[in-house]
């Protein structure tokens, strides 16, 4: 399985010599690794990320190669290692709400109510009885597992940073500008306004990927209902703004991490958009920071995390709240996998700002106006380094 790999170029491997004595017990002095490692040139971070990015089989290549350390353009900077360690005081942090939306139709305000606490606060929660069918909740996470764990030399042709054929396979969005690499692999996938070409969409998690996408419409279209009334609006007045045509669907897949306490899944970030409906497995790993530090999103059979993003807060004027939140490296022998689905405006030229109806004499806008391609263009300008992508359009 591993004769495709070591093929590829391994140079990013290189750094001092304690690192490149540990390698080199793990390859065969005769292999291409080996002699990468040996050299023992001075580490150039730049040109390992290169090279890293250039072997195009992510974070799963590197674990198939059979590796017991990370190469070091994974590892953080020590105040991001010691913030991992940084959790709520137990017992002093709630969970994360869990909205069941079976309630609506008997109870209707107190679920708006329940929705509008956790978005006006933690910024996250979970919602069950959601509609969405067991079984394409199983099959969508094999599906997306399936993909990654195929033979390397499948997974190669769709690797690429750029989505012009709707459809890209790579690991960390933001290699390039980030301090340190993050051990994931993901596919995304373009699926609104203008979905990607079923054809492009890699076979083993088509149908899947497909079905899938029909149902987190469905579901947002019921939540931005319900947001919009917990704001005092109509029901429909998030859904009128296209909120959910535009859509982009990430697989991330956690392998096992070697050294887990030396990197993250994810760094801590908050989502750009306005939200994201996130389906995880039962490795666990997602944290969100609340007032009282971090603390985890349990995963719940069936369940599906719910997260406000940085434009839904500008546009309610800060009623809700994103959240940073972050994925701990995968500790356990089986990898971790998660589908997450970004909804945004379908139209990037419109212009937005807090709603008029949000705002007064007494609660000014808190953001000014901007188009959404201004928006997205500032936040893949930044590595997901924890910054809030609200600061770069708060009024001042």
């Amino acid at each position: 399985m591993f004769s495709f790999h070591c093929s590829l170029n391994l140079n990013f491997l290189e750094t001092s010599r304690p690192f490149t004595d540990s390698y080199s017990r793990f390859f065969p002095m005769s292999s291409p690794v080996a002699t990468a490692v040996s050299a023992a040139a001075p580490y150039d971070r730049a040109k390992a990320v290169k090279e890293f990015d250039e072997t195009k089989v992510g974070v799963k290549g590197l674990i198939d190669s059979g590796i017991k350390a990370i190469p070091p353009i994974f590892v953080h900077p020590p105040e991001t290692l010691a913030e991992l360690k940084r959790g709520a005081e137990p017992g002093s942090a709630p969970e994360i709400p869990t909205v069941d939306l079976a309630a609506v139709q008997e109870s209707r305000a107190a679920v708006i109510e329940q929705i509008r606490q956790a978005a006006s606060t933690v910024g996250f929660f979970q919602v069950i009885n959601h509609g969405v069918p067991e079984e394409l909740l199983r099959q969508t996470l094999a599906a997306v597992k399936a993909f990654h764990e195929l033979p390397a030399e499948k997974r190669v042709p769709v690797y690429r940073r750029e989505m012009g054929k709707g459809v890209s396979y790579i690991s960390n969005v933001d290699l390039f500008q980030s301090k340190a690499a993050s051990w994931r692999d993901t596919i995304q996938i373009r699926m609104g306004p203008t979905a990607v070409e079923s054809s492009e969409i890699p076979e083993v998690c088509r149908e899947e990927v497909l079905e899938w996408d029909k149902e987190v419409v469905r579901v947002a279209r019921v939540l931005y209902q319900l947001l919009s009334e917990g704001l005092g609006l109509g029901a429909e007045r998030l859904n009128e703004m296209g909120l959910w045509e535009g859509r982009v669907m990430v697989g991330h897949y956690y392998p096992f991490c070697p050294q887990p306490d030396l990197t993250v899944g994810l760094n801590s970030h908050a989502d750009p958009g306005a939200l994201t409906v996130l389906l995880q497995d039962h490795i666990g790993g997602l944290q969100v920071e609340t007032e009282q530090g971090w603390i985890h999103v349990k995963p719940q059979p069936e369940a599906l995390v719910i997260n406000i993003g940085d434009f839904l807060q500008i546009i309610s004027n800060e009623a809700y709240k994103s959240a940073h939140h972050r994925v701990l490296a995968n500790h356990s022998n089986e990898a971790r996998v998660s589908v997450a689905v970004f909804l945004n405006p379908s139209d990037r030229e419109r212009v937005f700002g807090p709603l008029p109806e949000l705002t007064s004499a007494d609660k000014p806008a808190l953001y000014r106006n901007f188009t959404f391609n201004e928006f997205m263009t500032r936040f893949f300008k930044k590595e997901l380094d924890g910054k809030s992508l609200t600061n770069f359009f708060r009024n001042s």
